[in-house]
């Protein structure tokens, strides 16, 4: 096969199924920001983080996938299964958050999105992630896509904000506190 189509030569790409849109079409602007987030969670994936977070990592960057064929796929062809998010990938989110908070400390300020790099990093991916949210939020006013997916999508940036934090704990790097009033 072929990597090369042409098709995009013209603004046109294709849904899976077959159905040929436009490359800005709400759901390739949506899978398209469900891809770039997958982007940077394997490039917190390729740095220096613990083994069970690279495990989880891992586990995200598949589901990712997942998600993206489901938003990719136009419906038309019944013979086509695709694997889903589930409650129980909900689950698994909620869990390491709460595994990662146990070693934290309580939050009472907001934090600036820096204090490392692997964590300025994680920040990046969890803003990516909340304008996913808001790809697919204006998909599902369209077309009433899975609510599943915003919700796993919710819990990721949670997730990731929670990571963000864990890894400057780890590392024994500060936090840097929002000051309003400089």
């Amino acid at each position: 096969m072929k990597i090369y189509t042409k098709q995009g030569d013209k603004g046109k790409t294709q849904l899976l199924g077959g159905t040929i849109v436009d490359k800005d079409h709400e759901r390739i602007e949506c899978y398209g920001s469900i891809d770039e987030l997958n982007a940077y969670i394997g490039h917190i994936f390729d740095h220096k983080v613990p083994t069970q977070t690279k495990d989880i990592l891992k586990i995200i960057q598949n589901k990712l996938f997942d998600m993206g064929s489901n938003i990719a796929f136009d419906k038309k062809n019944k013979k086509i299964i695709l694997p889903v998010i589930s409650e129980k990938d909900i689950a698994l989110l909620e869990e390491e958050i709460d595994n990662m908070e146990k070693n934290l400390p309580a939050l009472s300020n907001f934090i600036l999105p820096s204090g490392n790099k692997i964590a300025s990093l994680t920040h990046i991916a969890r803003t990516v992630c909340r304008r996913t949210e808001r790809r697919l939020v204006q998909l599902i006013d369209l077309s009433k896509s899975e609510n599943i997916h915003l919700k796993y999508l919710n819990r990721l940036s949670d997730f990731l904000f929670v990571l963000s934090r864990f890894i400057i704990i780890i590392n024994d790097d500060k936090e840097i506190i929002w000051e309003k009033n400089l």
